[in-house]
């Protein structure tokens, strides 16, 4: 693995690591009140195509992290439209 592709995971796991707190506020106080349904909708669409980019570029840091925020801003668009 290249220096160049251990920086893009070190900055893929920071601004992933940043969902995770969300993620588990929404999930203790079962409130997403004060989500933005359509602000992640949009990001999630933003962040499914970096990976479909990732994919085109063939590089492992961008479909990782990207991958795994995919999946964290899908937990909270559930929790947002469960806990309605």
């Amino acid at each position: 693995m290249q220096a160049i592709d251990l920086l893009g995971l070190a900055a893929g796991t920071l601004t992933t690591c940043a969902f995770i707190p969300q993620v588990l506020r929404t999930w203790r106080t079962r409130s997403a009140q004060d989500i933005s349904l359509v602000m992640f909708l949009l990001f999630s669409l933003g962040v499914a195509l970096w990976i479909v980019y990732g994919v085109v570029i063939q590089s492992t840091p961008v479909i990782v992290a990207n991958g795994v925020t995919f999946v964290l801003a899908l937990a909270i668009l559930a929790m947002k439209l469960y806990f309605r």
